[in-house]
């Protein structure tokens, strides 16, 4: 659940409520909305910090980029990216690298995710020059070595071997790949097996020649005045180019120049910069280009569909459906975030009492009777243009006494699902799940990373901030007719939607369509 709060407070409802305090026609706007501010450079990059004063700071970049963008030539880039970032670069070795970060004294981090690629610090307010510095030079000058590379193959088979054996973190990823056919959305968030050897240098740049461009990235900060970020993204940034592949990843660029450090005896030589500008950057070809382009602009289509995998190795069977929901612009993303709240869920152990979701109705209705079920919870995966509306459970096998099949358990979470379309929602029940998702959301928001990376996100998805204030007022909105129609609409037997099912375990569901259709949801 609280994956999800956060998920929605990063993201928010678009609307136009901005109020103009600069504008330099050809230069740089300006733009105050409550409190934040928002300063669009000439060549597109958006610098974004919130006001609110503290004695740490934290600053981010932002990029539009990850899994669901990669082409067939690409899979698995975001996931090495992730892997790479602060390492070598063409200024720095990695030891420098890693000497400068610790010297910082606070949490240096990237991540990608399917939607966008992350690179945070949160430090002492004094080191904001050089956490920006250093996010600059693993974005814009990386070294990507051959050794550097060899080892996060190695790296990545390891992760490969250990997911596999946690159904937890695998399962989903096979749920998106399921529902939406291998690509788009459908793309692991980590590489595939069979493409980790071919990850090299070359294919790398290609990713960032295609999604490390000014307009598709966000600088945004909290704890320094607005100004510094602004002159800090115009040192470092705004040599990029906008439209066209930015010159900085190819040699002969920019990449040339020794650009001034903060501490100048750390800095390697120009000829150290050169040499390895000619060893390691590669020009995309014209075909490349295309290819990469048209995947940037194709919507990722929800196909839906099931899939077992056998395992007869495992203490639990699992078992996950789920529906497309909406995209985070659409009206509806509130009333969906909240009827997964209301089913709620968790483990079948927990230390938590009211406010926990331990009145949820997958506990009180599930957990709660039957102990052969070791998890069972509700999930929402929300993205620009879609979304993972379902539930998932895992449970003692059926050849183990006491336990079930998947057919056996399939048709306690359908049922779960049609008493919110046939069921009255008693209004207690309904007031208690906003409250929760209104709680969760403004917890979030009570750690500064957290609050930059919100912000981050939402410029870069929807172009402003969606204050915490518009999406509880939303949220209190909702009525239970409201969710009702908006079950109705993504599984509704009259929706014709097409749900996904993974199981994971020794025995398959059989019929899940006759389930599905026994309880009035769409199959």
């Amino acid at each position: 659940m609280r994956r999800a709060c956060q998920s929605l407070a990063r993201r928010g409802v678009h609307t136009q409520t901005r109020k103009l305090t600069q504008a330099a026609p050809a230069t740089k706007t300006t733009v105050t909305d409550g409190n934040y501010t928002l300063t669009t450079l000439p060549n597109k990059i958006r610098v974004a910090t919130d006001n609110t004063p503290g004695h740490f700071s934290s600053v981010g970049l932002y990029v539009d980029g990850g899994s669901r963008y990669e082409t067939k030539e690409l899979l698995g880039a975001s996931h090495f990216l992730d892997r790479l970032a602060f390492k070598s670069t063409l200024n720095r070795s990695e030891p420098e690298v890693a000497g400068l970060l610790h010297s910082l004294g606070g949490q240096v981090m990237c991540n990608s995710s399917r939607e966008a690629l992350m690179y945070q610090s949160s430090h002492f307010n004094h080191g904001t020059p050089l956490a920006t510095e250093l996010i600059a030079d693993t974005v814009l000058r990386p070294a990507l070595l051959p050794e550097e590379i060899e080892l996060q193959r190695d790296a990545a088979m390891y992760e490969l071997r250990e997911l596999s054996d946690k159904p937890e973190t695998i399962i989903p990823e096979i749920l998106h790949s399921v529902a939406y056919n291998h690509e788009g959305l459908g793309n692991s968030l980590l590489c595939p097996e069979d493409r980790v050897d071919a990850i090299d240098a070359t294919t790398l740049r290609r990713a960032m020649r295609s999604w490390y461009k000014p307009e598709r990235m966000v600088l945004a900060g909290a704890g320094m005045p607005h100004e510094e970020l602004v002159h800090l993204a115009e040192q470092h940034f705004s040599t990029l180019a906008g439209t066209q592949p930015a010159s900085v990843y190819r040699a002969g660029g920019p990449q040339q120049q020794a650009p001034t450090n903060i501490l100048s005896s750390s800095s390697p030589s120009l000829t150290k910069t050169l040499t390895r500008a000619a060893s390691y950057l590669y020009p995309n070809s014209a075909d490349d280009s295309d290819r990469i382009e048209q995947a940037l602009s194709v919507k990722s289509t929800y196909q839906g569909g099931y899939v077992h995998i056998p395992r007869s190795d495992l203490e639990f069977d699992h078992l996950y459906i789920g529906y497309e929901g909406v995209g985070l612009n659409h009206d509806d993303i509130y009333a969906v975030a909240t009827m997964q709240v209301l089913l709620g869920g968790g483990g079948s152990f927990s230390a938590g009492g009211p406010g926990k979701g331990m009145y949820s109705r997958l506990y009180t209705n599930i957990l709660n009777h039957f102990p052969q079920v070791d998890h069972c919870a509700s999930y929402h995966h929300i993205y620009q243009d879609s979304s993972l509306f379902g539930l998932f459970a895992s449970f003692v096998p059926g050849h183990i006494r006491g336990g079930n099949t998947p057919r056996q358990i399939l048709p306690h979470l359908v049922h779960q699902l049609s008493l919110i379309l046939y069921t009255k929602l008693p209004e207690v029940e309904l007031q208690r799940a906003k409250n929760q998702l209104k709680s969760s959301l403004m917890m979030s928001l009570e750690s500064q990373s957290i609050q930059v990376e919100d912000l981050g996100r939402q410029i870069l998805s929807q172009g402003r901030r969606v204050p915490v204030e518009e999406m509880t007022a939303r949220i209190d909105a909702l009525t239970a007719e409201d969710l009702r129609r908006v079950a109705a609409s993504i599984f509704g037997v009259d929706s014709g939607k097409v749900p996904t099912i993974v199981s994971m375990g020794a025995s398959d569901i059989g019929d899940y369509q006759k389930t599905f259709k026994t309880y009035g949801l769409s199959a």
